[in-house]
């Protein structure tokens, strides 16, 4: 049984917004139903304590998702988000408050609380309000989600279903589910910028349950992009159905390896999540300035092989982890944390880049409007090196080849982690024999990485439905990485 969900009257006008190309700030204090007296006020009340800066973030989400079990949609849900938070900084210390109606009384009184941070006299006026235009549109999209029904949207999963059952005679149930939001964001601050940008998702995710001879095996294919509804289309459910069949039949071949230390290939694209969890968070700047990451003492220096090269993106088109401006108000941009094996540059939000004396990255996210921004990874991946991954395997005499990842856990201060291997195969005498499946790999990020001794030609993004968790927030990101050859790690297997 499907529902209707209505906005408040003076929220209307949204169908068109994504191709409107009044959909600046105008826009955005008629959407959120706000003057410029009413901005004004709010971010005096806010500094009335003596902060030095305080900022607005409005935030308007839809999202969408429906499922399949059994060969049938059988649920649906909608929900809306809405509101705005208020932060103020002064010195090192942060003051945040949020409200869930935007009505002027409502959010000077969310204005008050975030301004007690500070005990120092005066009011500091913000300057004139000026909009920071979208310059680089990463994820224009052709056709919006809110002018797609659920009847539409329903038959893509109906089809994947079918899809599924018709590769392979061994498929016993598949689930499979579909999402997409939108998100509407207006931000100003002290400093007079301002800006409103529209954020698209989509996401198509597949789990396959086989049998075979009484032994079932499972696995799983997602995308997720910054899209409108033209992320629906039957390449990309013909992509899945066949990933999905393909992970999940090779299990049946699949042992479980001789566990211990030894050299390990890394599979290009999904590799990434090491990448990203068990290094990546290190690089973020505010555990560096509060001395956690094993890299704070680094930066500069150099830190593994001279052919690596990390970067964080959020200017890659359509990408989960793409920002056209971040959530405190700083343009997307590429960053180089490591380049030819020297770290370079943390990824700053804000607050982190003031404590550095430098410009921000572009790294300020945040979940929504009810959490102030913290550093955070976009798009996090390593660049192609030179060598084919067939060179790299033939190096090897005994190892494994990790090809598919899914949980693990990171201490991301010492950057030890516990990384589960979905499937692989064993390495012997220089070539990829047996399939090997459910095993752990157990090592520590920063000696990892320092411990990649080769680097692939054949660079991949894993555009899964990948979500990052810090701090009790989520965000929507992706990693990618080419193959790499770490000398060793340790292989949690049978004795």
């Amino acid at each position: 049984m499907l529902g209707s969900l209505a906005a408040p009257s003076f929220l209307g006008g949204i169908t068109n917004a994504a191709n409107n190309k009044a959909t600046g700030i105008a826009f955005a204090m008629n959407h959120f139903g706000v003057s410029e007296s009413d901005l004004r006020k709010v971010l005096s009340a806010a500094l009335e304590k003596g902060g030095d800066y305080a900022d607005l973030f409005f935030e308007h989400t839809f999202r969408n998702s429906i499922s399949l079990q059994d060969g049938a949609v059988n649920r649906a849900s909608s929900n809306i988000d809405f509101g705005m938070g208020v932060r103020v900084l002064a010195g090192d210390q942060t003051g945040y408050a949020y409200v869930e109606s935007v009505t002027l009384e409502e959010m000077l009184k969310a204005a008050q609380t975030a301004a007690r941070i500070a005990n120092s006299s005066g009011n500091k006026k913000p300057v004139n309000l000026t909009e920071k235009p979208v310059t680089k549109n990463y994820y224009a999209i052709q056709q919006s989600w809110d002018l797609i029904t659920v009847r539409e949207k329903t038959p893509y999963l109906q089809v994947i279903n079918d899809r599924i059952f018709e590769l392979d005679n061994r498929v016993a149930k598949v689930n499979a589910s579909m999402g997409d939001s939108t998100s509407h964001i207006f931000f100003c601050n002290s400093e007079g910028v301002t800006y409103y940008d529209y954020r698209p998702m989509a996401t198509l995710a597949v789990a396959c349950i086989m049998e075979q001879d009484g032994k079932i095996e499972n696995s799983y294919a997602s995308r997720a992009y910054r899209m409108g509804a033209e992320f629906l289309n039957d390449d990309i459910v013909e992509t899945i159905a066949r990933e999905a069949v393909e992970r999940t039949a090779i299990l049946f071949k699949a042992v479980k390896p001789k566990g211990g230390e030894m050299p390990v290939v890394m599979g290009a694209g999904g590799s990434g999540i090491l990448l990203h969890e068990a290094i990546g968070h290190a690089f973020e700047a505010d555990f560096n300035r509060k001395n956690i990451s094993i890299f704070s003492s680094q930066l500069n220096k150099k830190i593994c092989n001279e052919h690596i090269n990390v970067i964080d993106d959020g200017t890659i088109p359509f990408n989960r982890g793409s920002l056209n401006i971040d959530d405190d108000g700083v343009d997307g941009q590429k960053t180089y944390i490591v380049k030819n094996g020297v770290l370079t540059s943390y990824l700053h939000d804000r607050v982190s880049a003031k404590h550095y004396g430098i410009p921000s990255t572009g790294n300020g996210r945040r979940e929504s409007f009810r959490m102030m921004p913290i550093p955070r990874m976009r798009a996090t991946y390593m660049e192609a090196g030179n060598i084919t991954e067939e060179e790299m395997i033939s190096t090897v005499k005994k190892g494994i080849y990790a090809a598919n990842f899914t949980n693990g856990q990171v201490q991301i201060g010492a950057g030890d982690f516990t990384f589960f291997v979905k499937n692989g195969y064993l390495i012997e005498d220089g070539k990829l024999t047996q399939p090997i499946k459910d095993i752990n790999i157990i090592g520590n990020g920063p000696k990892a990485l320092a411990d990649i001794t080769m680097v692939g030609n054949n660079y991949e993004m894993d555009n899964g439905t990948w979500t990052c968790g810090k701090d009790g927030q989520s965000c929507p990101v992706t990693c990618g990485m080419p193959s790499a050859l770490v000398s060793k790690l340790t292989v949690g297997g049978e004795s």
